[in-house]
């Protein structure tokens, strides 16, 4: 099957032409047919699989529809792209400008972190497509900005992460907010109890689109573990990363700061390296992200709350520098690389605490992960070690008089030591 076969409109072929779109892949196969015809649709489709294609491309189409007419129109918001983060709210807008190059339709992203002032004065010039995250779009909302009473197609996109972050809450707060009447389009890479209940309740005899058993990883990723102790993990990274030809590499770590300590020893070692994560700025992580597309950065590191959003392209070598203590996030990691029906490579360094973490995903994948045997770290310390108990200071007693007095002028002055080695 070609696009050609799907009964886009001219315009939707060009700029599916230009951006070099020859076959659609199974979901965008089964999605568009349905969702051009008014069908709900509730897909489950793991990462890299063209689910932002599946839904974009015939939400142009029948808005374009709907507003054959449109000269002189007041531009009112028709559809909602509801998303959990940044990088993947603009990930979709860039998606939209794509698809949507040949149509006079606007669409506009907004999200939390940045000055509203722009995103308001885009609202009041109108907007036929809102792609949003749920923070900043109740805010909005709230305050009179955003008006979704004209809603005709609704999109819950990576609704399994909007659970894990806690918007669900948000996400529902929005549902209250939009017509009863609308087309819902539901997409999420793994479906648990939850995430189904949610679908089953604004999902109206939804088809069920599901291309990628949940538990499945790409067949052309090749996947390695290295066993090795946690205070070694900087060095086999760093002999990877230079014994290895990738021009790209995307470090996965638990913490924000584990992600900025990586980075730290990989400039150090002379790997140019930037980190991705929550506490970083909008314009940080967008700059960062930018550098690493055009190659100016190799290796970007990030935690999994960052990397929904970043889809790149030959994306050769990801690497777990920490393995992930939810078994389905390993599949969103990996799946990072391996995309469109090319090849990649997954590596993970597991000490012995992580090791119940890989038990969990190979128990999910239904699969062992191959070891590597006989590398220059092998793994010593076979225990998890002890974590020191917290040192408390013992409970003030009211009835006994502070050590600390206060003097006349306001200044404080301490008579104990408490073990300290005083001010110097």
């Amino acid at each position: 099957m070609t696009f050609n076969d799907l009964d886009l409109s001219e315009p939707l072929q060009k700029a599916v032409q230009k951006v070099g779109y020859t076959s659609p892949t199974p979901i965008q196969q089964r999605s568009i047919p349905a969702i051009l015809s008014g069908r709900d649709i509730l897909g489950c489709a793991q990462t890299g699989t063209g689910k932002t294609a599946a839904f974009s491309i015939p939400t142009i189409q029948l808005l374009n529809k709907s507003n054959l007419n449109g000269n002189g129109r007041k531009v009112s918001i028709k559809s909602l792209i509801l998303t959990p983060t940044r990088e993947l709210a603009i990930q979709i807008g860039e998606s939209l400008s794509d698809y949507g190059h040949f149509s006079q339709l606007k669409h506009l992203v907004i999200f939390g972190g940045v000055p509203q002032n722009s995103q308001v004065q885009a609202l009041r010039n109108g907007v036929d497509i809102l792609v949003a995250t749920p923070g900043r779009l109740l805010d909005l909302m709230d305050q009179g900005y955003i008006s979704l009473s004209q809603l005709e197609i609704f999109t819950l996109d990576e609704a399994d992460r909007m659970l894990d972050m806690g918007f669900v809450h948000d996400v529902k707060k929005v549902i209250k907010k939009i017509p009863v009447k609308r087309q819902t389009l539901f997409f999420s890479a793994t479906m648990p109890d939850a995430i189904m209940d949610l679908a089953n309740s604004i999902l109206t005899n939804p088809l069920k689109v599901e291309v990628t058993p949940v538990a499945s990883t790409a067949e052309l990723i090749q996947q390695e573990l290295y066993l090795i102790d946690k205070t070694n993990k900087k060095k086999l990274l760093i002999d990877l990363l230079k014994d290895s030809d990738a021009d790209r590499v995307l470090v996965f770590t638990r913490t924000k700061h584990g992600a900025n300590k990586v980075v730290k020893d990989l400039i150090s070692a002379g790997i140019k390296s930037e980190a991705i994560h929550g506490n970083k700025t909008q314009n940080a992580r967008q700059k960062a992200l930018k550098n690493f597309k055009d190659k100016t950065t190799r290796v970007l590191v990030a935690t999994d709350i960052a990397a929904r959003g970043i889809d790149i392209d030959d994306l050769a070598l990801v690497i777990n520098f920490e393995v992930p203590n939810i078994a389905e996030t390993y599949i969103h990691r990996i799946g990072r690389t391996g995309r469109a029906g090319a090849s990649g490579k997954a590596i993970s360094f597991s000490d012995f605490e992580e090791k119940s973490y890989i038990r969990d995903i190979q128990k999910l994948m239904d699969q062992k992960i191959p070891v590597v045997e006989g590398h220059e770290y092998p793994m010593e310390y076979f225990e998890i070690p002890e974590k020191k108990p917290q040192q408390r200071r013992p409970a003030r007693n009211p009835s006994k008089k502070s050590n600390t007095s206060r003097s006349n002028t306001g200044k404080t002055s301490n008579r104990s030591n408490f073990g300290r080695s005083g001010n110097k």
